[in-house]
């Protein structure tokens, strides 16, 4: 289901501006027809409340928790069974993040990538993206939202943007709290700013090597990085929001002293901030994580040199938590099975 789509329902259905904008509002906080200081009986017509049981359990059913993968950090992974029985991940981040996902499966096969293995199988819907918002608010809450998770936005992009609307609008997340992941679909830059709600831009970039980079990202856009990171600049440059380049650190493939000297001259002077995350293992994957005091000099190296430059871990990576992982081992007896109303 788009969203767009269910607009069209709730106005055939009776529903004025208000009515649909206080439904959507409800929806996606995960809150009860009740809620609120006004009455359901007198706020909305006669004819949408007839229509609203029917509605409300074609929106409950887009999407249920299928399980939960708890991490030390205080994330917990989940496993997001969508109605034609396909599954994806959304992740509960700290601080009241939440990572989701825009596509079942993924086209680009970056190589250090579950997510890709099988291709693209099909495409989220924008309800359906909204929809993993609402189920992670049965269970905190969420503030910010990064489509970091399975799929690359920049191929779902009319849903995405239909999501991010919402989101940004009656979901009540703010826009630079919203951030879109990319590995540089050169259509994102202008896209991205036509919207009424503009988010930050997070830019998978992994290396400085136009080679490397695609090897690694093998159905990526065929831009250089400088002209990534161009584009990247002007976009930051007009939101005001500081790109956020992702690099994934892989043991000897880009964490030489060679790629420090290319990402100084690449982003010095930038708006944006370089997030370093060592490389969460993945069976049958070659690539290894570099040792901590290595990952933590260059961050130290880039920083001293004028590159900020911010060392992260992916949330969950006790329980095995790399994009997908989870969606591959949901079978395994290790998972929390959950069933569709939430209890365990």
């Amino acid at each position: 289901m788009r969203i767009p789509d269910l607009r069209h329902r709730l106005r055939q259905a009776g529903a004025g501006p208000s009515h649909e904008q206080r439904i959507l509002r409800l929806w996606s906080h995960a809150l009860p027809r009740s809620s609120g200081r006004r009455l359901p009986e007198t706020f909305f017509p006669a004819a949408l409340l007839a229509e609203l049981p029917a509605i409300e359990a074609e929106l409950a059913g887009l999407a249920h928790i299928a399980a939960v993968h708890p991490g030390a950090d205080g994330s917990e992974r989940l496993l997001v069974a969508l109605a034609d029985g396909q599954t994806v991940e959304s992740v509960l981040l700290p601080r009241d993040g939440l990572c989701v996902s825009s596509q079942v499966g993924c086209a680009v096969g970056c190589q250090f990538c579950m997510t890709g293995r099988d291709g693209l199988l099909r495409q989220v819907g924008s309800a359906e993206i909204v929809a993993q918002v609402a189920l992670a608010r049965t269970r905190r809450p969420v503030r910010r939202v990064v489509f970091m998770g399975m799929g690359e936005p920049a191929h779902n992009l009319d849903n995405v943007m239909e999501a991010i609307e919402l989101l940004g609008t009656v979901g009540n997340v703010g826009h630079k709290n919203i951030v879109f992941s990319t590995v540089g679909d050169p259509r994102v830059f202008e896209r991205l700013l036509q919207g009424r709600v503009r988010p930050a831009l997070a830019l998978s970039l992994h290396t400085t090597r136009a080679g490397l980079r695609e090897t690694l990202l093998p159905r990526a856009p065929k831009l250089s990085p400088e002209a990534l990171v161009d584009a990247a600049e002007r976009y930051a440059r007009t939101t005001g929001y500081p790109i956020q380049y992702q690099w994934t650190l892989l043991e000897g493939v880009n964490d030489g002293d060679d790629e420090i000297e290319g990402i100084v001259e690449l982003l010095s002077g930038k708006f944006g901030v370089l997030n370093m995350i060592p490389f969460n293992a993945v069976d049958g994957v070659a690539f290894r994580r570099p040792v901590l005091a290595r990952c933590e000099q260059i961050a130290r190296t880039l920083h001293r040199r004028g590159i900020l430059t911010k060392l992260r871990h992916s949330a969950a990576q006790d329980v095995d938590g790399g994009c997908g992982q989870l969606r591959a081992r949901a079978a395994e007896a290790r998972v929390t099975l959950v069933r569709p109303n939430g209890l365990s």
